[in-house]
C-alpha cells in the first residue's frame, strides 16, 4: 500500500524524524487557514498524489502570500495530475499539503528497503538528492552508498556515522543523520514496511537536516497487523480493478513473463492459496473487464488442494462467466494428470500446458490466433 506525503511525514514525526511544519487542506479556504497557522511568510503548496515528479508537473508551488496559497490550492484541488511515475495515468488531487518554506543549501537522498538478493534491510544514500536516483546510479555509481543491516545485530550507530561522513556531512549533521536512520529502521520494522524514501533529505541553510519529501510503501501481507495503516489507504489513487480485486483477496498487478514468449501481458492476478470456483470466477470477471484481453493463462501449483479439484473449479468458473477467449492452464501437484484430463475433455476452449514456458507459448499463440 502506498501513502501520501503528508501521511508519510506524520509517521516520520512519530518516530522522532525532523519534518517541516505542515497541514493538509481539502479546500482553498482550508489551505489559507493552514498557512495562517504556520509561522513565517513563505509556504509550499504541494499536490497530494501517490507519485513522485510532482514538481515538474506543476504540483509544487512556492507561495509568498496568503493570496498565492489560495491561488495555487484552487488551481490544484479537484484536478488530476500525471507525472513521469504515473505511466500516463492522471491521478486525482483531493488534498494539498501546506508546509513552511525552507531555505535549502543541499539535497541528499536516503532510502530503506528490503534487498532480496542479500536478504537484508538495506539503506541506500547519496549526496545527490532531489533527482532520479536511478539516473545517479547509472551516471555516477560512486555517488551511491549502501548499507546492508545484519539481521541479528540490527542497525548500529557507528554504521550511520560511516554513511554520514561518506556523504560529506559535518559532525553535527552526522549526529542528526544517525537519529534519522535509527528512527527509519525502527519505523520500517515496527510497521512492516517495504520501502521508505527520503528525496530530498535536505541540508537547510541553518545547517540542520530535514525531510522535505517522503515516500512510504507498506507490505500488504502484514496489513492485518496494522489497522492504523489500512485506515490511511486512499483507494482513489489506485486502479479501480486492483481495488475490486483486493475486496476478494486477489492480487491484480502487471507482469512481464509473457513478453519473453512474444506476447504482451495485460496483468497478473494472484488468487492466493484458495483456487476454488468462487475465487477463480471472480478472477475471470476482473480479467475480462479489460476488453483488450485476447487469452488467459492460468498457472497454479496445487499443494494441499488436488489438481483435479482445481480443474473442476476452473471448468465451472469458465462456464459461469461465459469466458469467450482461449484459456491455457498449467497445473502442477497432486493428481495433476487427472486434472489435465478433465480440462482436455471439458469441451471448452481450455488448453492444458506442461509447464510455465509451455503455457506461455500456448497462450501467446492462442491470443495471436
Amino acid at each position: 500500500m502506498n501513502f501520501h506525503e503528508y501521511q508519510a511525514k506524520q509517521l516520520f514525526a512519530d518516530y522522532g524524524i525532523a519534518v517541516p511544519v505542515g497541514r493538509v487542506a481539502r479546500t482553498p479556504e482550508e489551505a489559507v487557514e493552514a498557512a495562517k497557522a504556520i509561522p513565517g511568510d513563505l509556504w509550499v503548496v504541494k499536490a497530494q498524489i501517490h507519485a513522485g515528479g510532482r514538481g515538474k508537473a506543476g504540483g509544487v508551488k512556492l507561495a509568498r502570500s496568503l493570496d498565492e496559497v489560495k491561488q495555487y490550492a484552487t488551481a490544484m484541488l479537484g484536478t488530476r495530475m500525471a507525472t513521469y511515475q504515473t505511466a500516463g495515468v492522471a491521478l486525482p488531487i483531493d488534498c494539498v499539503l501546506i508546509s513552511e518554506g525552507t531555505d535549502i543549501a543541499k539535497e541528499l537522498y536516503l532510502s530503506v528497503l528490503t534487498d532480496r538478493s542479500t536478504k537484508t534491510i538495506t539503506f541506500i544514500a547519496s549526496a545527490e538528492g532531489g533527482v532520479e536516483i536511478e539516473k545517479v546510479a547509472a551516471e555516477n555509481p560512486d555517488a551511491i552508498k549502501s548499507l546492508h543491516v545484519n539481521y541479528v545485530e540490527g542497525l548500529q550507530p557507528y554504521q550511520c556515522r560511516q554513511i554520514g561522513f561518506a556523504l560529506g556531512l559535518n559532525p553535527k549533521q552526522v549526529n542528526q543523520l544517525t537519529k534519522i536512520m535509527l528512527g527509519l529502521f525502527k519505523l520500517f520494522n515496527e510497521k512492516d514496511l517495504a520501502l521508505v524514501e527520503l528525496n530530498p533529505l535536505a541540508i537547510l541553510k541553518s545547517g540542520d537536516l530535514a525531510v522535505l519529501d517522503g515516500k512510504i510503501n507498506s507490505d500488504d501481507n502484514a496489513a492485518f497487523r496494522h489497522p492504523e495503516l489500512v485506515a490511511m489507504r486512499d483507494v482513489r489513487q489506485e486502479d479501480e480493478t486492483e481495488v475490486l480485486a483486493s475486496e476478494h483477496d486477489l492480487n491484480y498487478v502487471t507482469m512481464d513473463v509473457i513478453s519473453l514468449n512474444g506476447g504482451k501481458p495485460a496483468n497478473f492476478l494472484d488468487v492466493g492459496g484458495g483456487a476454488n470456483k468462487e475465487r477463480v470466477t471472480e478472477a475471470f470477471k476482473l480479467i475480462l473487464r479489460d476488453p483488450d484481453v485476447k487469452a488467459i493463462f492460468v498457472n497454479i501449483f496445487g499443494g494441499i488442494v488436488r489438481c483435479d479439484m482445481i480443474a473442476e473449479g476452473i471448468i465451472a468458473a469458465v462456464k459461469e462467466v461465459h469466458v469467450n477467449v482461449p484459456v491455457v492452464v498449467r497445473l502442477e501437484g497432486t493428481n495433476v494428470e487427472k486434472g489435465k484430463e478433465l480440462l482436455k475433455n471439458s469441451g471448452l476452449a481450455i488448453t492444458p500446458a506442461d509447464d510455465i514456458n509451455d503455457g506461455a507459448k500456448k497462450v501467446v499463440a492462442a491470443a495471436k490466433g
